[in-house]
């Protein structure tokens, strides 16, 4: 007998917590089905604050890209200078392999950024690369792709 009202118990906790849930869905608090979780991630994704947000991610990614570009060219142009000399000593070699050790670093490194530039930036076509949507004070459009530097 007394596993009988144990029995009959749960079941009617579980009843009442299948009740509870459905009224609480159906008044909104939870967003179980796909098509209000679909609006409610769209919304939060595509809010004002969130494409701020990933529009300086992107802005601070292409001066991050530009700026490794500028490094790069420096130390090539320093690598050909240094390689136009003749009869270079021991130490200028060795300053040398370190200066093309590091473009090869900051070429990897810039690699890297492009690749991550390129596939968030192919996730979604972001407004803030269009003519005219551009938030307020921007003056120039962000680049939709940047192109890996080629080792041959």
């Amino acid at each position: 007998m007394k596993t009988f009202f144990i029995v009959v118990g749960v079941i009617a906790l579980l009843v009442t917590l299948c009740v509870v849930g459905g009224v609480l869905n159906v008044a909104g608090w939870f967003v179980n089905d796909s098509k209000n979780g679909a609006i409610v991630v769209a919304q939060e994704q595509l809010n004002a604050r969130a494409l701020l947000q990933k529009y300086e991610w992107f802005k601070n990614a292409s001066a991050t890209l530009d700026a490794r570009q500028a490094d790069i060219h420096i130390y090539d142009v320093k690598c050909a200078k240094m390689e136009a000399r003749k009869n270079l000593d021991r130490t200028d070699r060795e300053q040398l392999l370190v200066w093309e050790q590091e473009v090869a670093g900051m070429k990897a490194s810039y690699n890297s950024l492009a690749a991550e530039y390129n596939a968030q930036m192919s996730k979604v076509n972001y407004r803030f690369t269009n003519i005219g949507d551009l938030p307020q004070g921007a003056s120039t459009l962000l680049p939709r792709e940047y192109k890996p530097y080629q080792e041959f």
